[in-house]
């Protein structure tokens, strides 16, 4: 009988060998793109570095989980119009391709979660070349979608949902009105997929992704959906979560304070009341002052979501009736224990000031140091008409294990951001990316 007879590899040696395999697939697709890399006499995109966090925390190292996560709004090619983003050079999808694809795989990152991803039939060989498996899913009639794509050779899908959040209720009883208490007919979705390592039968991950109309019950419905997913099977409610995508709105805002446990502050207690509105979509009585306004709803243009501090048009006040949450009843469909955390807020608050100086939300943009969102990205939208910071990478950990952020994607600066994203040689698309490696102890 031969060696190779008696030799057979073990589940970790199979996934390892896989792992490298990617690995190497990843440096070979960076290698063709660094030789195309030299595009108009410019790098093709902004370089970015990454935020070494383990020296400075006090922390020994454990053995435990780790992942490299990243996420990113692509901006769907069927949501471009000119008069949105007039100082842009590289509109056309052949000139973003190549930016797109050498950005996501910089990071070469285990988990991905993207927002806005059309052009299937352009990414989706991509990432099989890298060696990506992937999970698809958009809202009704939408023209681009949310994708998680994950590293086929370290996990495995085990189950998948998609969450829409027209059709969820945010309270128990009551006629379905009142039950859905809905202010805008959003068609928008969260994608959800237990991936589970290969060679473990206990360890995985929870991984969502979204892209967010602004308004609190989405984002509640999101953690409180991902909470229930993740606990619906004995094997995976040890697992983390990693909620990460595009939520539409600021580290100011009402909602970010809902989620990770903040008292809301007086103005942003008045926010919510000026947000209890019903839209058309919802009360078709009320009459459309522009029809091209409402077209571009209805395809998924980026009208309303992408300015979180635009006043909703086509809309009236919300009377009781219509079952709008109150604040009292926000706060109660927020509160989990325990609260999420976001990657970057509790990351960059380790480094040294010099260190992230003018990176960070708040050194643009007062926080009080007792409340969190001052540490996110200076920016994760930057363009003509609006810049601001809409995208995170949110963890709720699983009992008894703390996350550790290792390391951060750096933030661009502002100087180096232009007159407006997409920009040849910067970014390709209007949204900045994030990403992280994280770490749970065992």
């Amino acid at each position: 009988m031969s060696t190779s007879e008696h030799f057979q590899r073990t589940p970790e040696q199979l996934a390892l060998a896989a792992e490298r395999k990617r690995e190497k697939a990843i440096k070979k697709a960076n290698a063709a793109n660094a030789t195309a890399r030299v595009v108009d006499d410019g790098p093709l995109i902004l370089p970015r570095t990454w935020l070494n966090l383990r020296d400075l925390s006090a922390e020994r190292p454990t053995i435990g989980q780790s992942v490299r996560v990243m996420t990113w709004n692509l901006l769907a090619q069927c949501l471009i119009r000119r008069e949105m983003f007039p100082a842009s050079d590289c509109l056309k999808a052949n000139q973003r391709e190549k930016m797109t694809i050498s950005e996501m795989m910089w990071y070469n990152a285990e988990i991905c979660c993207m927002q806005e991803v059309d052009r299937l039939d352009k990414l989706l060989p991509v990432l099989e070349k890298a060696g990506y498996g992937w999970v698809y899913a958009s809202g009704p009639r939408k023209k681009h979608g949310c994708l998680i794509a994950y590293a086929k050779g370290l996990y495995e899908p085990v189950r998948e949902r998609v969450i829409r959040y027209d059709e969820q209720d945010v309270r128990e009883e009551g006629p379905e009105k009142a039950r859905r208490g809905s202010s805008f007919w959003t068609k928008n979705i969260a994608s959800l997929v237990a991936l589970r390592r290969l060679g473990s039968d206990n360890e995985g991950l929870i991984v969502a992704t979204t892209h967010l109309f602004w308004h609190p019950s989405q984002t509640a419905i999101l953690f409180r959906e991902a909470i229930k997913f993740r606990d619906e099977s004995a094997s995976s409610s040890n697992w983390p979560c990693i909620i990460a995508g595009d939520f539409n709105y600021q580290p100011d805002d009402p909602a970010y304070s809902l989620l990770v446990g903040d008292p809301l502050l007086l103005a942003q207690e008045a926010r919510l009341v000026a947000s209890r509105v019903v839209h058309n979509s919802i009360d078709p009585d009320i009459l459309v002052s522009s029809a091209k306004a409402s077209a571009d709803e209805e395809d998924g243009g980026q009208t309303e979501e992408n300015d979180s501090d635009k006043v909703i048009t086509n809309a009236r006040a919300a009377t009781p009736e219509d079952g709008l949450l109150t604040t009292v009843e926000l706060v109660k469909l927020f509160w989990r224990d325990p609260l999420p955390v976001s990657v970057y807020d509790l990351g960059q608050r380790c480094v040294p000031e010099d260190a992230t100086a003018n990176l960070t939300f708040g050194s643009r943009i007062p926080i009080l140091a007792l409340r969190h969102g001052a540490f996110e990205p200076i920016w994760t939208s930057y363009t003509h008409f609006w810049k601001s910071v809409l995208d995170y990478i949110f963890v709720v950990d699983p009992p008894g294990r703390r996350v550790s952020v290792n390391e951060l994607a750096r933030p661009h600066r502002t100087e180096d951001l232009g007159v407006g994203l997409p920009m040849k040689h910067i970014c390709g698309s209007d949204h900045i990316s994030l990403g992280a490696q994280l770490h749970w102890p065992r």
